[in-house]
């Protein structure tokens, strides 16, 4: 991919729909996209002060792993109609307990609700801003 297409990737660019978004609405699209299959406890944390590799997580949780399946294939097909994007990576879906999808200037952490208590990363992010979100 030469650098001008990566560049428009990662920023939201459709070239189709002429459509560009920064990456706080793209991680608000990620979480309303979660929300419409019925992802609980959605959280958008602002780590880009913090963490150099990206700017926002998306954390959310399934109540089974059908539904954590039917939460990441909402996102990527939100975000692919909406914006053009497709995930850059996407890591666990073999097992779906922890579906990580990223975005690059975001990433989308899906778990089944065990392993959300058991990593529990907003206590691990707790200094950081939440993003108010919903639509």
């Amino acid at each position: 991919m030469i650098e001008n297409e990566w560049v428009e990737r990662l920023s939201g660019r459709d070239r189709a729909a002429g459509v560009v978004a920064s990456p706080a609405e793209l991680a608000a699209a990620a979480a309303r996209a979660a929300e419409g299959k019925v992802g609980r406890n959605i959280v958008v944390l602002d780590v880009g002060d913090v963490l150099a590799i990206t700017d926002f997580f998306v954390l959310c949780h399934g109540g089974s792993n059908r539904q954590v399946k039917a939460i990441a294939d909402e996102v990527e097909a939100q975000l692919g109609l909406g914006y053009g994007l497709k995930p850059i990576r996407v890591e666990g879906l073999d097992d779906l307990k922890w579906v990580l999808m990223d975005y690059g200037s975001f990433v989308v952490h899906i778990f089944d609700e065990e392993s959300r208590a058991f990593y529990d990363l907003e206590r691990l992010w707790k200094d950081s801003a939440r993003l108010a979100w919903e639509a």
